[in-house]
């Protein structure tokens, strides 16, 4: 059964397939960035959520993974990205800061803090 640094390091990597990442959740499982009002339970509305981001950014890949506590049940680490946005000609800058919660081998609640001003880019000109 896999722990949570497996899960979140299987999630991390995954991210560019929608389907992979979120099937490491479970069936209530839960994505969560309350800093930007983005919330998602199960691996459907994950994986929407996760596409919708893609189409906006189609090169998003995490990066410099930095684990600072793992535990068989929790995880925390810090990873950033850095893609272009298409819509904006902008580069898409971030540091996230990651809590999984693992349970019976499937991501639990995976809950992400982000810069919200960096975030900003996101957002048409």
């Amino acid at each position: 059964m896999p722990t949570a640094p497996e899960l979140l390091r299987r999630y991390l990597a995954s991210i560019r397939s929608p389907a992979a990442a979120a099937g490491l959740f479970a069936p209530d499982g839960v994505l969560e960035l309350p800093w930007v009002q983005a919330r998602a339970q199960g691996p459907q509305a994950i994986e929407s959520l996760i596409t919708g981001l893609l189409t906006k950014i189609p090169a998003f890949g995490f990066r410099n993974v930095q684990f600072w506590i793992e535990t068989p049940e929790r995880t925390f680490a810090e990873y950033e990205v850095e893609a272009p946005i298409p819509a904006t000609g902008r580069i898409y800058r971030q540091t996230y800061a990651g809590l999984l919660i693992a349970q019976d081998g499937r991501i639990q609640r995976l809950r992400e803090a982000l810069d919200t001003r960096a975030a900003q880019v996101l957002m048409p000109a």
